[in-house]
């Protein structure tokens, strides 16, 4: 019997670590990346506040096509950038909810990059 790693385990660990170097402002809000495995979502957080400024998704109608794959990810990475400087933000701190930096995370933050967003 094969015993396999519970991946889901590993990365909440992942996230508790990252989240415990990090935090978001009004100043300079948190980006934090959630991936499914059908859609990709983003936010800006506020965590002195707590609240979410701006939020994108895969599920926009704006977004077409399959919201599971890179060129989404990418335009949810733009959507977030144009809704972030549509309430004056430049500066963010890039949350990859534990997850690893490439593919989807990747794309989304290259996205975001391209819309202007610094991090």
């Amino acid at each position: 019997m094969v015993n396999r790693p519970d991946t889901k385990k590993a990365r909440l660990r992942r996230h508790k670590r990252v989240r415990a170097k990090i935090s978001g402002t009004a100043e300079r809000p948190r980006l934090c990346v959630f991936r499914s495995t059908n859609n990709i979502y983003a936010q800006l957080i506020d965590d002195v506040k707590g609240v979410t400024i701006t939020q994108a998704s895969s599920l926009d109608k704006s977004i077409e096509g399959n919201g599971g794959n890179k060129e989404a990810a990418r335009a949810v990475g733009k959507l977030i950038a144009q809704r972030a400087a549509e309430k004056k933000i430049t500066d963010v701190v890039f949350d990859r909810g534990g997850n690893i930096y490439h593919g989807r995370v990747k794309e989304l933050a290259e996205g975001a990059r391209e819309g202007g967003l610094n991090f």
